[in-house]
């Protein structure tokens, strides 16, 4: 499946993976949302599409890139705007770096309402850090979380009201026949025990956070 890559302007502090060669071949596109371009120029990457009210970004744009622009007083985020895009050339996997962290936790929360958008247009968005963010649907039925030979904290959120588990296993603490609501956090640093972990939904959406085990 054809493959986007998209840049924001938070954090990419584990730049030595990300510069590591052949990294971000694995990209048919490359999109930086403002000044998401900082690190990419950083990486030495040439993005195919720069988006934004370019606020944030203030240096001399690149020639041989997209520039769609717009202006500050707008309804979509920058990043909003690149995700856009990506849908629209047709990416139904997005991966997207520079989401998480930093001083504006605001830009993260909107970042996971980002995803929300995304699998309501049939996409698949990960959010890319020191931890892995993604969503869980219903139609996914059983999805599977491999630990690849790592190990990884597993934290599992009802982004709506409620997500009714029919199991999730291969994990610490495992849940069989599970009613989780938004409101209370059980299901925050659970930990991979076997090679994978397992988790089907009957309802709900639900957020996945992955952090590997340092």
């Amino acid at each position: 499946m054809r493959k986007c890559a998209i840049i924001a302007g938070g954090d990419m502090p584990d730049s030595e993976r990300y510069s590591a060669e052949g990294y971000w071949q694995r990209y048919d596109c490359i999109i930086c949302a403002d000044s998401g371009y900082y690190a990419a120029k950083k990486l030495g990457i040439r993005p195919d599409i720069i988006t934004g009210d370019f606020d944030s970004f203030t240096e001399e744009l690149p020639d041989d890139a997209e520039i769609i622009a717009s202006i500050p007083e707008k309804d979509d985020t920058d990043t909003l705007m690149a995700v856009k895009k990506a849908i629209e050339l047709g990416y139904k996997e997005i991966e997207l770096y520079g989401a998480l962290g930093g001083s504006r936790i605001e830009h993260t929360i909107a970042n996971i309402q980002t995803m929300i958008y995304a699998l309501q247009q049939g996409c698949d968005l990960k959010l890319i850090g020191d931890s892995i963010l993604m969503v869980q649907s219903v139609d996914d039925g059983e999805v599977v979380y491999r630990s690849r030979g790592k190990s990884w904290y597993m934290s599992v959120f009802a982004l709506s009201e409620s997500i009714g588990i029919d199991y999730l296993r291969g994990v610490k603490y495992p849940l069989e026949d599970y009613l989780m609501v938004q409101a209370f956090p059980i299901g925050v640093s659970n930990e991979i025990s076997d090679d994978a972990a397992l988790l089907r939904l009957n309802h709900g959406l639900a957020l996945i956070i992955l952090t590997e085990k340092k």
